[in-house]
């Protein structure tokens, strides 16, 4: 018998017994006010996980009765959509149950969540076992996750969370869901039961975190317990509902081996910025959205003796600095009454009274990249930070503006003397077409000239090697022959170059 037809047969064994539950008696449902904070995704009614609103994007889910005679049950036609329906009320009598017996354990704060989560998955087994439903191991493992996921974890998107090949979660809606595999975007399966199921799991998110999110303040930056980056809208800035995006980053840090395997660098260029973070060079990691610029800023940050006081300054805390000597500071943003609010900008001022050997600063996107130059130019060396930008020459044109924004009227000619005296290097990551991310241009900032700061490149990929039957770039970085003027400075610290880094290939200058 499949399935389907069992989850009837069950459902049919119900109904005729109205006062038969899972143990004896069927008690008065619960206040839904007593587990508002952890009610369950399936606590609605199980018309709202008819498929309706997942088959028709953007289209919302009808309603069960409808004034339409074309929306009336035929009963001529198969009940395709029952199994669905069925299995979801078996996942509701479950949840309901679990609550019955765990209610009050879910709120207690000395009882772990390893703790909780084995208590739960135990209880969970008795209940579906009580329900005498005709139930495979694989389908009674499904069933326990799926309780156990809405209840103790993050719905649907737990799946996607526990996935290693997903890189990024894209909820457009509550019943449109996209993941990012390979660099790849892909539409899922996945979907919440609605609206209300999403928002919990929002709120249950920065509620971890110490953040709110209500129609006071409907936009949060949040990070989860492995450190991914989570961002929320809610309406009425969400027109179309609630919007959730998470950036996975790995349990496990990437080492600079993974980045030379997956094509990002070469060998050569991993031994120049090696070299370029122990001598204490200004580094400025360049790139747009979802490039791997926190990445990158991770694996350089490796290079950082261990010896070195390192002060991390970030909106939310998502770097993974692997040293012992950390400090990390993060922003706060202002509670409801407007007040209290911690900026980057001050947190930077702060750190220099920390006593830093190196300032790490997550990103920099206002006024705070003035304080950082100036931290760049008295004393603070070998700082590490990123900026949004599509080239090198880019990072530095918005550098100029990010300063501006600091509020301090400077002449144009100012502001680039401190950006050619601060800045060494910019570190300029893409990603292709073909969905991976690669360095692009390693470029040294060389001083002015007149009005202009001078670049000029030691590395740039070469897109001339062309692509391969999948679309994937055949080409890698290489070296332009050129010698950077700050291996002068190598030389001063004792740090040893391979002379064949800087060995231009045999083959015709790439196209940059």
């Amino acid at each position: 018998m499949k399935l389907s037809e069992r989850l009837h047969a069950a459902e049919d064994n119900v109904e005729a017994s109205p006062g038969a539950g899972v143990n004896g008696p069927t008690p008065a449902a619960p206040d839904p006010g007593i587990y508002s904070p952890l009610k369950p995704a399936f606590a609605d009614s199980t018309q709202q996980l008819r498929p309706n609103s997942a088959t028709k994007p953007g289209g919302a889910a009808k309603p069960h009765i409808s004034a339409k005679l074309s929306d009336q049950p035929d009963s001529s036609k198969p009940r395709v959509q029952q199994p669905v329906d069925a299995f979801a009320a078996l996942k509701r009598r479950a949840a309901t149950a679990l609550f019955e017996r765990l209610g009050a354990r879910f709120n207690d704060s000395s009882v772990s969540e390893q703790e909780l989560r084995t208590t739960a998955r135990e209880e969970l087994i008795r209940i579906i076992d009580a329900e005498q439903v005709p139930l495979s191991a694989d389908e009674r493992s499904r069933l326990v996750a799926d309780v156990a996921d809405d209840v103790l974890g993050y719905g649907p998107l737990q799946r996607l969370l526990d996935d290693p090949e997903v890189t990024e979660i894209m909820v457009n809606r509550m019943d449109q869901i996209y993941v990012e595999r390979k660099g790849k975007l892909t539409l899922t399966d996945s979907g919440f039961s609605s609206e209300e199921h999403l928002r919990r799991v929002i709120e249950r998110i920065v509620s971890r975190v110490g953040r709110r999110i209500d129609e006071s303040s409907p936009l949060v930056d949040a990070r989860l317990e492995d450190g991914s980056r989570v961002n929320a809208v809610i309406p009425p800035l969400a027109v179309g509902g609630s919007s959730l995006t998470i950036r996975k980053f790995g349990k496990v840090p990437l080492t600079i081996r993974n980045l030379i395997d997956f094509g990002t660098l070469t060998a050569e260029m991993a031994e120049l910025l090696n070299a370029c973070v122990k001598a204490k060079l200004n580094i400025i990691v360049s790139g747009g959205t979802g490039t791997g610029k926190t990445t990158l800023l991770n694996v350089l940050s490796s290079f950082i003796p261990e010896d070195n006081r390192i002060v991390t300054i970030e909106d939310a805390v998502e770097l993974q600095i692997q040293q012992q000597h950390v400090v990390r500071l993060e922003s706060r943003p202002p509670n409801t009454e407007g007040k209290g609010e911690v900026t980057i900008r001050e947190l930077l001022r702060n750190s220099l009274r920390m006593r830093p050997d190196r300032i790490v600063v997550g990103e920099v996107r206002g006024g705070e990249s003035l304080d950082m130059l100036q931290a760049m130019n008295t004393g603070h060396d070998g700082s590490l930070s990123t900026v949004h930008s599509n080239s090198p020459r880019d990072a530095v044109a918005r550098l100029e503006t990010l300063v501006l924004m600091a509020g301090m009227d400077l002449p144009l000619r100012a502001i680039r003397e401190q950006i050619a005296s601060a800045v060494n290097l910019i570190i300029q990551i893409s990603r292709l077409r073909d969905g991976t991310r690669r360095i692009t241009h390693v470029t040294e900032v060389q001083g002015m000239e007149g009005d202009i700061v001078t670049l000029q490149d030691a590395f740039v990929f070469d897109y001339s090697a062309g692509v391969d039957a999948h679309g994937v770039f055949l080409g890698k970085p290489v070296p332009t022959g050129i010698r950077p003027r700050f291996i002068d400075r190598f030389e001063d610290l004792g740090i040893r170059v391979s002379p064949g880094v800087f060995a231009a290939p045999l083959t015709s200058a790439p196209r940059t």
